[in-house]
């Protein structure tokens, strides 16, 4: 089992930046793929940025450039850092892990977090 807990979200004016940081709890978050996700209102998630468990990212291409997905084994922590937001960037960010392969599909990760909050101002 494995809990996800949030932190960061906010609001920032386009052009700005947020850090967001996902914790997990338990011992084995370095044996998982953790995934970004993203909601918009009246939209599908979709993805945001992954990493593997050896701290290789994957970007959704609307973020490449602009966002980093970072990891820290020792601190079961994964982090977000969003750059040049835009207000397309507001949504409900969510952190999520795979204990498989992972990727940019919802349906293969097995535990996610209640999500935080982003609005990006115009």
């Amino acid at each position: 089992q494995v809990q996800l807990v949030e932190s960061g979200g906010g609001l920032v004016q386009a052009g700005g930046s947020l850090s967001l940081s996902c914790a997990a709890s338990g011992r084995t978050f370095s044996s998982y793929y953790m995934g970004w996700f993203r909601q918009a209102p009246g939209k599908e998630r979709e993805f945001v940025a992954g990493i593997t468990r050896n701290g290789s990212p994957y970007y959704e291409d609307s973020v490449q450039g602009r966002f980093t997905i970072s990891r820290d084994n020792p601190k079961n922590t994964v982090y977000l850092q969003m750059n040049s937001l835009k207000p397309e960037d507001t949504a409900v960010y969510s952190c999520a892990a795979d204990s498989g392969p992972g990727g940019r599909y919802t349906r293969f990760y097995e535990y996610w977090g209640q999500g935080t909050q982003v609005t990006v101002s115009s």
